[in-house]
């Protein structure tokens, strides 16, 4: 799993991309498993250090003008290959790999020359391991007490041969020093590391699962606002259908006229309420679980008032100069009636883009457009940047708010599109725009069409 540094994830430790991609060769391999890989790493080892061990005898021994006996060298090559086999054990018993390491080293310097030091890889590996896998101080102490073995092996061994002791013995102590205890640091930090980059991976985790949480909560309670209107919706039209219903059964005999006027009536209102009917079937699809987001019954909300449409913007408009924002209003086109949940959803959507408008650019000017067309109605809502010292504040807000959750939805529900976005002078527009695939409805009765362009 991807974590926030381009790390990578496997068994609950973060590495980096690099040993990702090796671990995903290794298992490719058929290499898996902690035994099988630390084995493949000690093979390895001994590779290197058998020609490591060429070299020394081929090279270095005689540019020094060192001399090793035969028997010397059989002890010293074996000792030396030997001590990267304990590196097998270093993530499973890990404190016993360092020991059998450190006892292949005792038996190295004692098959030394004095001024020749032998060993390194196997002690580095084994140093890093305890570092990464044990807490600071048991680590440091289990290695600082490494150091002394060799320190006073070396010493010993000086002893034996007469040699001065104290070159020596401050050869395997520095020595000692940088491969045990300077490699238990690097691999504490490279564990402290680790698990900071677990730590930030659990946290990502978290947020999302909040932010996941926190918008199908937004969206539930959309939806169950959206079910409330389209309950009076359907409750308002299909109440009138059985009143009209009725006078007509009572008209048939006495006042055809009128009746065939009143089966007219019926007839307009049952398509549109078909209509609203069909714009919402198959998207209120799963209720939220008892008790959670959505799950209030009628009347926890003032929503249970039968919705305003595009003829409330009037006073909608109202009510945001009475609050002190510049709005202005402009129809175009002559006005029809839309199915009532698609006139509601084009008024939230004014009313969430006024809203938006006065918390992230308080002082801008608005700009709202109603354009009734041949083939689709719009509404356009758009906003300049903030103004004055308010812009400061506003700059950094998210438009990517629930308030947009919201309207997308109610797009979605009416099958609208919905599209919004920053203008270029720093401002944002919202424009949500109905197709209008069915047969037109009748035009508002005694509206006139405005002047294009015409302000309210």
């Amino acid at each position: 799993m991807p974590t926030t540094d381009g790390t990578t994830v496997l068994d609950d430790v973060a590495v980096p991309p690099r040993a990702s991609r090796l671990d995903a060769l290794l298992t490719r391999l058929g290499v898996t498993g902690v035994l099988a890989r630390d084995g493949l790493l000690a093979a390895v080892v001994t590779l290197l250090t058998a020609g490591m061990l060429v070299v020394l005898f081929e090279y270095v021994l005689e540019a020094e003008d060192l001399t090793v006996g035969p028997a010397q060298s059989v002890v010293l090559g074996v000792a030396t290959c030997a001590q990267a086999v304990p590196l097998v054990l270093r993530r499973t018993r890990t404190v016993l790999c360092l020991v059998l390491v450190v006892a292949c080293q005792v038996v190295i310097i004692a098959a030394s020359p004095p001024d020749l030091s032998v060993g390194g890889i196997p002690q580095v590996i084994a140093g890093y391991t305890i570092g990464t896998l044990l807490p600071a101080r048991q680590a440091l102490a289990v290695t600082g007490a490494a150091v002394p073995v060799g320190v006073l092996t070396a010493a010993v061994t000086a002893l034996v041969s007469g040699n001065n002791l104290l070159l020596p013995a401050a050869n395997h102590l520095a020595a000692g020093i940088g491969t045990y205890v300077v490699s238990a640091l690097v691999g504490g930090a490279v564990a402290t590391r680790r698990h900071y980059v677990e730590l930030l991976r659990l946290r990502a985790a978290e947020l999302v699962r909040t932010q996941q949480a926190t918008t199908q909560a937004a969206i539930f309670a959309e939806r169950s606002r959206m079910a409330r209107e389209l309950h009076d919706v359907a409750a308002h039209h299909l109440s009138g259908l059985v009143v009209q219903a009725a006078a007509v059964e009572r008209q048939i005999d006495s006042d055809p006229e009128a009746a065939k006027a009143g089966t007219a009536w019926i007839r307009g209102q049952g398509k549109e309420t078909l209509e609203s009917l069909r714009l919402i079937v198959g998207v209120l699809r799963e209720r939220p679980s008892a008790g959670g987001p959505g799950a209030g019954g009628p009347g926890d909300d003032g929503h249970d008032a039968p919705p305003p449409g595009l003829g409330a913007l009037d006073g909608l408009v109202r009510t945001a100069r009475a609050l002190g924002d510049t709005v202005e209003l402009v129809r175009e086109g002559r006005p029809r009636e839309l199915a009532p949940i698609a006139d509601a959803a084009f008024y939230r959507v004014a009313q969430e883009s006024l809203s938006n408008a006065r918390q992230h650019a308080p002082g801008a000017a608005v700009r709202m457009a109603v354009r009734f067309g041949e083939r689709e109605v719009s509404l356009e809502v758009v906003n300049g940047p903030a103004a004055g010292a308010a812009a400061a504040g506003s700059a950094g807000s998210a438009r990517q708010g629930m308030g947009l959750v919201g309207m997308r939805e109610r797009a979605h529900l009416v099958g609208a599109t919905l599209t919004t976005g920053a203008t270029p002078s720093g401002g944002w527009r919202v424009r949500l725009a109905l197709p209008l695939h069915h047969e037109p409805v009748n035009t508002v009765p005694g509206a006139a069409a405005p002047v294009e362009g015409g302000q309210e």
